[in-house]
């Protein structure tokens, strides 16, 4: 009888063998990328490692990213290089070089039936992406900006029934790992413990990005069109967000050189009826502002400033818009459409686009992101710095940062010319500069940095009181060597000091629950904790949310629950 248990156990085992296998190649068939919303198309499949790890075809990131790669048959090395960065990824090694320095990988480069294979999220995040998988669609998005494009509802990871918590953040040494590298996930995600309110979180900012473009957040898609249904839905997630204990939305007006709202200078925004120009029959801003103000919640009007398309095609483009009324102001870079900063006259259309809103709104405040010039990609405009060099900058670089400095503060002075009151703030990437580059930068080891890579002096904004607030996006956890949170709020809270400036921090609830996200983020506590970290300081005053859907629709592991606690008077 031993015997005949014994055989079926392992008839059992052998027989379940192969379907793990099977499920590791099926899923590499079906895998699907995407940059920007534009499909990247792969000679061969995509496929996942038992490590978890999505493996590509060099080409993808030579056709699809536009980096620059080197095989070298003899070494069995992949170099990809882009701007200042240089990967190399050897077969065969535990270990990959980054601009010269060793960084561990779970896998490197392979070679499989003769094509090179390279790890896609290691590749890209060292380019400075955003990665976001749906495990559901196996779906792999990628994004330049910071916005990614999420799923909607993608599925949840069970949580462990282990009674474990994510520890607090301690003052740990600071570490020896340089650049982007993933840390090892645990076998089971962490449960949350329920954490305690927090210390004078009443008052604070508490505030949640809404996203338009793509129909992230909102509209929906199904909504096109539909008046009285884009309001419910607009209604129901301000519901959703008051309740957690919100108390502020940044909602994306202008997503592509467009508007939510009738205006004299911009196309209505295609995202509102599935066609660019297209009125949709009323004034979704003028709705949104009276129903957060109705609700007790602060509207801040967010824009996106440089950005033209999120793609290089102009068909489907209203005829006023930007790429097509002056297309000598466009730049394609990185296979998006950007209005050109070196240009005055570009930017005073930028200006008078958002004074529009300030003039013709009740709006609590003017929010600008990361979109100036993009990083890690060939921005053409060395005609412009001849022709619109009025200074005489020598360097390129400073005249790049000369544009958007000379743009930050003439908003700033028509914006609290117009209306004193209305709040005026910009959320920078999370790194002004490495410690490596500027002795004063932070103790970081990014890829991509606001000063060097978008030509954003945030440092001058502050020092010279040209904004009211910055809200820097961290968007990495407590254990991220590269870019610890900890140590960027740290760096921050030092930049502050002294000024009249405001620190919001941006946090990354869309990573709670990913499937491709590390065991930190595995559990609402991360969030919790970066949260609680903010407290140490008085020169944080609150914090803005990436993205209002991933905390109150996808709401992975009961974070918007977590999140209603800690907020709690």
């Amino acid at each position: 009888m031993k015997y005949r248990k014994w055989m079926l156990g392992l008839l059992v085992i052998i027989l379940s063998l192969p379907l793990f296998s099977v499920g590791v190649r099926a899923a590499g068939v079906q895998i699907t990328i995407e940059l920007d919303g534009q499909a990247l198309v792969s000679d061969v499949p995509p496929y996942i490692t038992p490590k978890n790890v999505t493996m590509v075809p060099i080409s993808v990131i030579s056709k699809g990213l536009s980096a620059g790669v080197e095989w070298n048959q003899n070494s069995k090395t992949a170099t990809i290089t882009q701007g200042d960065t240089v990967i190399k990824l050897t077969s065969g090694q535990k270990n990959a070089l980054v601009n010269g320095t060793a960084v561990t990988l779970e896998t490197t480069v392979e070679v499989k039936q003769g094509r090179v294979m390279v790890p896609l999220r290691f590749v890209s995040e060292q380019l400075g992406l955003q990665v976001v998988w749906d495990q559901a669609t196996k779906h792999i998005s990628l994004y330049t900006g910071a916005e990614p494009p999420q799923s909607a509802g993608p599925q949840q990871p069970t949580p462990s029934t282990a009674p474990t918590s994510t520890p607090a953040p301690t003052a740990t040494p600071a570490p020896t790992v340089t650049p982007k590298t993933t840390p090892t996930p645990t076998s089971t995600p962490v449960v949350p413990t329920v954490p305690l309110p927090g210390a004078g979180v009443n008052k604070a900012m508490k505030g949640a990005w809404i996203s338009s473009v793509f129909n992230l957040d909102w509209p929906s898609v199904s909504s096109a069109g539909k008046i009285d249904k884009q309001k419910q839905e607009f209604d129901n997630l301000l519901d959703k967000l008051k309740a957690v204990g919100f108390n502020a939305v940044f909602v994306q007006v202008r997503p592509s050189a467009d508007s939510l709202y009738p205006s004299s200078l911009v196309p209505w925004s295609k995202v509102l009826t599935g066609t660019q120009g297209k009125d949709p029959g009323y004034d979704p801003l003028a709705y949104m502002v009276s129903a957060a103000h109705a609700r007790g919640m602060q509207f801040h009007a967010w824009f996106n400033p440089f950005r033209a398309t999120t793609d290089a095609s102009t068909t489907g483009l209203a005829s006023n818009h930007v790429a097509k009324a002056h297309p000598e102001w466009i730049v394609n870079a990185g296979g998006k459409l950007y209005i050109n900063p070196g240009i005055p006259e570009a930017r005073q259309h930028i200006i008078d686009t958002v004074m529009e809103v300030v003039k013709g709104y009740d709006i609590d405040g003017v929010h600008l992101d990361d979109y100036f010039y993009p990083s890690n990609t060939t921005f053409a405009d060395d005609g412009t710095f001849k022709t619109y060099n009025a200074k005489g900058i020598v360097s390129k670089d400073d005249w790049r940062r000369d544009n958007i400095n000379e743009f930050v503060r003439q908003l700033g002075s028509q914006i609290h010319s117009a209306k004193p009151a209305v709040s005026y703030g910009i959320s920078p990437f999370g790194v002004w500069r490495n410690i490596k580059m500027d002795s004063t930068g932070s103790d970081t080891t990014a890829g991509v940095t606001a000063y060097d890579s978008m030509y954003a002096d945030v440092r001058t904004w502050v020092k010279q009181g040209w904004i009211d607030y910055v809200a820097p996006q961290i968007y990495w956890s407590l254990s991220f060597n590269t870019a610890r949170y900890d140590k960027l709020v740290d760096w921050w809270v030092n930049e502050v000091a002294n000024t009249k400036v405001k620190l919001y921090i941006g946090l990354a609830a869309y990573k709670v629950g990913a499937s491709d996200q590390s065991a930190e983020w595995q559990s609402g506590q991360q969030i919790i904790n970066q949260l609680k970290y903010n407290e140490k300081y008085n020169e944080v005053a609150g914090s803005i949310m990436f993205r209002a859907n991933d905390i109150v629709v996808r709401d992975p592991f009961g974070l918007s629950s977590l999140l209603t606690f800690y907020f709690k008077p």
